[in-house]
């Protein structure tokens, strides 16, 4: 198999730069939402929840169209932050906005799991002992669910990295700008003489996913291995 040629690696390092970006931007807001559903009870709450599913059952390009009019350039909200100097439509940041989205119920449902599988009775326990909230999040709770965190971004990363859908129908295909990895494998299938570059970037996909589902599904094993000795 020949080496990628310059547009292929070009497409490559934007998928890991969208993948990367779109699971540190969405974390914050995982952790706690994660938290506030596996800590609190409270009015609406199956509501969030299911609009935090939407992203999965959802054909991606609605979710991408859904995108557009939210925060195109004349959209309910990116009007507003067009006046910022706040663009996503059709820049790189639309991917990774895009990105964020996917991947997000992933990276919520994994940390979630993780907060579940926590002994309230060490939270309790130091809460008796004077521990604030804050301290008892950052001390007890986040060190005991490190591996359902880290399992989660990285289900969310081979998410957001394998993403098409939504992206393109949000962001376009601009070489350089948004044209991803997905978005130039879908490219090359419908050009003459593709097939090779097809062949190419669906290995180099295969294996990154591959790698990725590994690392998530070790992390994850051993979480819920420890869940069963409880």
């Amino acid at each position: 198999m020949s080496a990628l040629t310059s547009a292929e690696w070009q497409a490559l390092l934007l998928s890991l730069h969208v993948g990367i970006l779109s699971v540190l931007a969405s974390l914050p807001f995982a952790i706690g939402l994660a938290w506030l559903l596996s800590r609190k009870r409270f009015p609406g709450r199956m509501l969030v929840e299911a609009l935090m599913f939407l992203p999965l059952t959802l054909p991606p390009v609605v979710t991408g169209y859904a995108l557009l009019v939210l925060f195109g350039r004349h959209g309910w909200i990116g009007e507003w932050l067009d006046t910022l100097g706040i663009v996503f439509a059709f820049r790189w940041t639309g991917a990774v906005l895009a990105a964020c989205v996917m991947g997000f119920p992933l990276l919520v449902i994994s940390i979630r799991v993780a907060f579940d599988q926590v002994d309230q009775r060490l939270e309790r326990a130091a809460e008796t002992l004077g521990a604030s909230a804050w301290r008892r999040f950052f001390t007890i709770v986040l060190p005991l669910s490190s591996r359902g965190i880290i399992a989660g971004c990285v289900l969310a990363f081979a998410r957001a990295f394998g993403e098409f859908g939504a992206t393109i129908t949000f962001v376009s295909s601009i070489p350089g700008e948004t044209r991803t990895l997905s978005i130039a494998i879908y490219e090359l299938m419908n050009m003459p003489g593709g097939e090779a570059g097809v062949a190419r970037l669906t290995w180099v996909a295969f294996a990154i996913a591959l790698a990725a589902t590994l690392v998530a599904a070790g992390l994850g094993g051993s979480l819920w291995g420890r869940r069963r000795h409880d």
